[in-house]
């Protein structure tokens, strides 16, 4: 499916609450608390010369999100990130100054931090980081995980000190489940999607993503003339339609949103103008996208943000990763996860069906994000063929 963004929103200026979150001074705020992190590095840029020339555009390149912070995931970014701050805001409030990054391991603020619990409900990714986040500033954290997160990637979760609560049905259901225990229990939602009455946290979540385009946008050799971007609530593509769009006004590029046909809770909402469930039908490979409800603080930026809407199939994400795995013309080799490489899979889908609405030509310059490397290692060898460590090994014996 696709269609083109005919929102009376669209490219008007996001709503000023969203310009401030996703603009350069949250951005900047991102990288100085980034800058604290000892493990955090720039992720790496590719150029996918090959298969530009196959596809008859003038350049591709992925940026890899595979190696952030040890998590294996852009959402590395974001939990953690919005602990951070929370934190930071809590023990600023009970002891009557500000307080900023450095201070998070004055005993004094890790003592508030002990007192807290944040929760959410995850597929797996944004809850390591939420885990992650609580572990580092001494806070608890509970992760609630629903009947489609594998074992893998809850044991990559508990290995953070998290508390896993076990909930029957989907992602939304578990979101609910998070919600309703943490209010009665005082424990602090760090949710990645948002609801009525709860947008400023989601909106952390969303602004710790601003690093990615920040740094992409310092490693292309010229500015992208398209971006093709994943969602599952729609927080990432969001995030850096957003940014785009704050700092490059007008000559931003055409950003289009990817999703899985089975789960394409964006995609419904761009053909009603808001966020609607959609239904709940045979579960998709895309783990980490399997979503059924658009987050409203994410489509209120897409809906000025984005040009256009798309999805693509079960066995197009497969063969995305495999690809990627084995690349042809001496391309690089990258592990990408069940749901990492959907915006290239959108963009193969697009050069065959929509080039000509898109622009897609020889001057196109093409950014797409592998937004997770192999979280569940099993799966992923079970996909491809051979586990990811192998894939590495392979590439760097050849």
């Amino acid at each position: 499916m696709f269609l083109l963004n005919r929102n009376a929103s669209h490219r008007r200026p996001l709503d000023p609450i969203d310009a401030d979150t996703l603009g350069v001074a949250g951005a900047d705020t991102v990288e100085r608390f980034l800058s604290h992190r000892d493990n955090h590095r720039m992720t790496p840029l590719h150029a996918l010369p090959a298969l530009a020339g196959e596809f008859g555009l003038g350049a591709i390149h992925i940026k890899d999100e595979g190696f952030r912070l040890g998590l294996g995931s852009f959402k590395a970014l974001g939990g953690a990130y919005a602990v951070f701050r929370l934190v930071l805001e809590e023990a600023g409030s009970r002891l009557g100054r500000l307080l900023d990054v450095a201070d998070l391991d004055r005993p004094d603020v890790r003592a508030v931090a002990a007192a807290m619990t944040f929760a959410c409900a995850t597929d797996g990714n944004h809850g390591r980081s939420v885990a992650q986040g609580a572990q580092l500033v001494g806070a608890r954290a509970a992760i609630f995980v629903h009947a489609g997160v594998s074992e893998e990637r809850i044991a990559a979760i508990a290995r953070y000190g998290a508390e896993m609560i076990r909930v029957d049905g989907n992602y939304d259901y578990s979101v609910r489940q998070a919600a309703q225990v943490s209010a009665d229990k005082d424990w602090t939602v760090v949710s990645d999607t948002s609801w009525p009455g709860y947008e400023r946290i989601p909106g952390l979540v969303m602004q710790g993503y601003t690093a990615i385009v920040r740094e992409a946008l310092r490693q292309l050799p010229r500015t992208p003339t398209h971006v093709f971007v994943q969602a599952g609530v729609g927080g990432i593509a969001a995030a850096l339609a957003g940014h785009l769009a704050t700092v490059l006004g007008d000559a931003r590029p055409t950003f289009i949103v990817v999703e899985p046909a089975r789960a394409a809770c964006v995609f419904a909402a761009a053909q009603v103008g808001r966020p609607v469930k959609v239904a709940h039908g045979q579960p998709t490979v895309m783990a980490m996208l399997e979503c059924y409800e658009a987050s409203p603080v994410a489509w209120r930026v897409l809906a000025r943000a984005a040009d256009a809407f798309m999805t693509v199939d079960e066995d197009e994400a497969i063969a995305v990763m495999r690809r990627l795995a084995w690349p042809t013309g001496g391309g690089p080799v990258i592990v990408a996860g069940e749901s990492g490489g959907v915006g290239l899979a959108g963009l193969i889908r697009a050069v065959a069906d929509n080039r000509a609405d898109l622009g897609l030509d020889g001057k196109s310059r093409v950014l797409v994000i592998n937004t997770e490397g192999a979280t569940d290692p099993h799966r992923y060898a079970e996909l491809v063929g051979m586990n990811p460590a192998d894939v590495m090994t392979a590439e760097a014996t050849a």
